[in-house]
Order: C-alpha cells, then structure tokens, then sequence
C-alpha cells in the first residue's frame, strides 16, 4: 500500500512540474510574441543659392529643404509595439519638414495605425499611414537625395484609412485600400478614395482614384535594379488627371556606392503640369540633383548640387540682378543622425 501510495505521489508531483514547465513555457512563449520598438532621426542643413541671392527666400518648388541658410529638418520618433499577429505604430514628426508633411489638423502624426496579420500572407492596416505612391518619402533616412522631387511633392503624402496586403507568391504582392480623400484626416465630402498596388520582384505598379474630388485619378510606376555591384537604378513615373488638370513625369535615380562609407547619386527629372484651359501649355521644369552621402555610424553628411530650369517661356526665379530667369542652381548640405 505504501509502494502504491508513493507511487501516485511521484505521478502527482511528475504531472505537476510538467504542468508547471509547460505552463512556463507557455508564459515564456506568450513574454517572447511581444515587441516593443523606437528608433527615428534628427535632420538640420544649409542652404544657399548659386545664380540667386539668398535674400526673399527662393527656392525649388518642391517639398522640403526650401529654407536659405542654416535651418531645421524634423525630429522623428517611431515607437512600434507587437504582440502575436497584431499590433500598432506610432510615428511622430517636429519641425518644419513635420509639419508640412502632415498638416496642421493632425498635430504632429505623421502615421498612427493599427495592424492585423490575418494570416502568414494577408495584413490589414487600419489608420493614418504614408503613401504607396512614389519612389521618395517623407522620411529623409528613406531617400537618397535629400531635397524632394517634383513628382513626390505633387502627390499625396499619406491617406487615412483601411489597406490590405497580400503575399500572392514569392514574387508577387497586391495591396487594395480604402480611403479617405487623399492628405484627407476627416472625411467631409462623404467620398473616398481607392488605392491598389500590383507589386513583381520589386517593381511597383500603384494606383489611386478619388472621383475628382481631390487628385483624381495616377498612375505610378516605381522600381529599380541593381545594374552593377555597387551601381543601383531607381525609377519612377507617374501621370495623374483631374478633369483635365494634373501633372506627368518621369525621374532616374542612378546611385553608385564608391566605398563602405561613401555613395554618390544622381536624381534627373522631367516634370510638367497641365491645365485644361485654351491657349495654355504645359508648364514643363528639369531638375539635376547631385547627391553625395557620406556615414559616419548613425550619422549620415549629405553635400548636394541642385539645377531647376523651367521651360515655355516660365520664369519663377530672379537671378543675381534681380531679373526674371527660368533656372536656379543651389548647393546644399544636410547632417542626418538616426536612432
């Protein structure tokens, strides 16, 4: 009896640190499914015009880095936090390049959204977050070139609303979104915006349609390919109309890396808009952006040569004598540290 006694004892106790190893195990597994991140960067430069006085301010038409002298960038800080296969992020932006990016509605959000891994191949993302469109962003660590292009800065900056994405192979990807009118936070017309995306190894065809309520209808090619070890070309092109009025264009983004610490890029660019009046021509402008990038660990030195010339006749510009002209050439250099 006593033999039997101990022996239900040892089974009781075995199944009771087995009960407990796994419910530890568990637990550790539950600990280890959550994940909290936060990173961002710091961004300032200097300005100056080459055929232009500084004085009044001129500047390419395009977003960011338009300030002449010494100025501020943003601050941008982005907390991300993941448990199992949902989570959500956080992405604020302060300063001038913050808040023209996101407006004055929204404070200082630049994305705040929340994510659903339906299942290993299908994401839905519910919030504020940046465009699909374009090759450049708002960011400057996700560009090379540290003013913006003229397709980026005509084209929305981010949408409010409901995407999913889908992993249809190893190669293809397909993104679907329902929207707010694009840069829209609140929805006042009581119209939405569609959104697809058709990805293929890194190419990227996107789409946007608001029924005129704001842009209209693009479309938006961006890709690359690796045309050398250490020589990369980016692509973009795009064509947006809104009942007769928008913009079209194409830009080529040749990088090459010369060392472990030093690149050198190229943005040419060909833009011009349209408007459906009589008589009226396209307003056409070429932009060169030359582009050094030189890390330094997490801070990244970016020297830059700028070359905008307008055709048909336009002169946006003054140069040195105060007379109209249709170029400006500016040289700039920006300090990028990121977290």
């Amino acid at each position: 009896m006593k033999t039997n006694a101990i022996t239900k004892i040892a089974k009781k106790l075995v199944l009771s640190i087995v009960a407990t190893a796994s419910f530890a195990g568990f637990a550790q597994e539950e600990e280890e499914e959550k994940k909290f991140s936060f990173g961002g960067s710091v961004d300032a430069y200097f300005r100056t015009n080459l055929t232009s006085s500084d004085q009044g301010g001129q500047a390419p038409a395009t977003s960011f880095a338009d300030e002449t002298g010494f100025a501020l960038g943003m601050a941008n800080m982005i907390a991300s936090y993941e448990h199992g296969n949902v989570g959500a992020v956080a992405d604020l932006a302060f300063g001038p390049r913050g808040v023209d990016a996101v407006g004055s509605d929204v404070e200082f959000v630049n994305q705040l959204y929340a994510y659903w891994n339906v299942s290993e191949n299908t994401t839905l993302t519910f919030g504020r977050f940046n465009t699909y469109l374009g090759y450049e962003v708002i960011s400057p660590t996700g560009n090379f070139n540290y003013s913006t292009s003229y397709l980026f800065s005509n084209g929305p900056f981010s949408h409010v609303g409901l995407k999913a994405d889908f992993s249809l192979s190893e190669d293809f990807s397909l993104m679907l979104a329902l929207m707010n009118v694009t840069d829209t936070n609140f929805n006042f017309s009581g119209s939405y915006a569609l959104g697809a995306q058709l990805g293929y190894k890194g190419q990227y065809l996107n789409f946007y349609y608001d029924d005129k309520q704001a842009l209209g209808f693009e479309i938006d090619y961006t890709g690359g390919f690796d045309v050398s070890e250490g020589l990369y070309l980016g692509i973009n092109a795009a064509y947006a109309d809104n009942d007769g009025n928008g913009f079209y264009g194409a830009a080529l983004y040749p990088q090459l890396k010369t060392s472990d610490v030093f690149s050198l890029g190229l943005r040419g660019e060909y833009f011009a808009t349209f408007v459906d009046v009589d008589g009226v021509d396209d307003t056409p402008v070429f932009a060169a952006t030359l582009t050094g990038s030189y890390e330094v660990k997490n801070l990244t030195i970016k020297p830059e040569l700028r070359l905008d010339s307008f055709g048909n006749d336009a002169e946006p510009f003054f140069d040195n004598d105060g007379d109209p002209t249709n170029s400006l050439s500016s040289f700039s250099v920006a300090a990028i540290y990121s977290f």
